[in-house]
C-alpha cells in the first residue's frame, strides 16, 4: 500500500507528464485555449480524487476519457454556450506568418468548432490522437458502433462546411 506522499508525488509526475498532451486533446475538442486549460484542470482535479484506484498502466487512458466526458458535460450546460464576437470565421490576425498549410490547419479547426460534441470528441481522438475505434469508443463511454456512426457523419458534414468555405461567395 503508498503512503499517500507517494501517491501524490506519483500523480505530480503524471500530471507534469502528460499535461500538453492533455491540453491539446482539450483545445482539439474545445476550441479554445483557456477553455482547455479549464477542461484539464477539472480532469486532473476527478483524476487525483480517485488516483489510488488508478491503474498507473491504464492511468493516460482513464484521464482521456476524463478529458472527453468533462468537454462533453462543459457543453451540455447551457450557460456555458456563448456569442463569439467574429461570427464563424476565424479571425486574420492569427496568421501573421504564413507557413504552408496553415490555413489549411485553420480551416479544419474552424469546421471542428461548427460540429456537435459527440462528433467532434469522436473525431478528434480517432484521427488527431489516432486511436482506434474500440479506444475511442472505451474514452467516450459508448459502442464502437456510435464512434463509427459519428465519425462517419462528423466526416461528412466536414467535407460540406470545408466545402462551402471554400467555394466563392457569390453576389
Amino acid at each position: 500500500m503508498k503512503s499517500k506522499e507517494q501517491q501524490e508525488a506519483e500523480f505530480r509526475s503524471f500530471a507534469l507528464a502528460q499535461r500538453d498532451n492533455l491540453r491539446r486533446q482539450a483545445y482539439l475538442l474545445s476550441g479554445d485555449w483557456y477553455e482547455a486549460d479549464d477542461i484539464v484542470q477539472k480532469a486532473l482535479t476527478k483524476a487525483f480524487a480517485v488516483w489510488r484506484r488508478v491503474d498507473p498502466d491504464g492511468a493516460p487512458a482513464y484521464v482521456r476519457r476524463i478529458v472527453v466526458n468533462v468537454y462533453l458535460s462543459h457543453r451540455r450546460l447551457a450557460w456555458v454556450r456563448r456569442e463569439r464576437a467574429s461570427g464563424d470565421e476565424m479571425p486574420t490576425t492569427l496568421v501573421e506568418h504564413p507557413q504552408e498549410g496553415v490555413d489549411q490547419r485553420m480551416a479544419v479547426v474552424a469546421a471542428l468548432d461548427r460540429l456537435p460534441p459527440r462528433q467532434r470528441a469522436s473525431l478528434v481522438l480517432r484521427y488527431w490522437e489516432d486511436l482506434s475505434v474500440e479506444d475511442t469508443a472505451e474514452a467516450m463511454g459508448c459502442s464502437p458502433g456510435t464512434v463509427k456512426s459519428q465519425c462517419a457523419k462528423g466526416l461528412s458534414k466536414m467535407r460540406g462546411i470545408l466545402a462551402e468555405s471554400a467555394s466563392p461567395v457569390r453576389a
